[in-house]
């Protein structure tokens, strides 16, 4: 994978995420995957277990293009509520290593005034790029 973490040399490295990432290859772009299964039904009130099934709804969507977890250059997290977030970070942190496996992803989190799909508390966009 040609995937190249970029981070200024005099900057502090950041925890959890990249400030930038570059490559080259097939571009994926993931839809805003939020907690629910199949059936399009929410699996929890839980934040962590919300987390845990956006996540797996993304790998399994980048497996339908014969990518990887390892491809992810980018993902965005919206939020319904900022603090149920960081309350919930350790969790969230075991379910990202256990699903994704690194942190060389350039990431935003962004709280929202609410989603779209009824009882989400987690919408979760990616970007992914099979190498050439």
């Amino acid at each position: 994978m040609s995937k190249q973490v970029l981070q200024p040399p005099t900057w502090p490295r950041p925890k959890g995420y990249a400030n930038g990432v570059a490559g080259r290859g097939q571009m994926i772009f993931v839809a805003g995957q939020v907690g629910w299964d199949e059936r399009c039904e929410v699996v929890s009130d839980d934040f962590g277990a919300q987390v845990r099934q956006a996540l797996s709804n993304i790998v399994a969507i980048l497996a339908e293009a014969g990518a990887k977890p390892e491809h992810i250059m980018r993902m965005t997290w919206y939020v319904t509520d900022k603090d149920e977030y960081m309350a919930a970070n350790r969790d969230i942190g075991k379910v990202f290593k256990e699903l994704i496996g690194n942190y060389g992803i350039a990431m935003t989190a962004v709280q929202v005034a609410g989603l779209v799909e009824v009882g989400a508390k987690v919408e979760i966009e990616v970007t992914a790029m099979l190498p050439d």
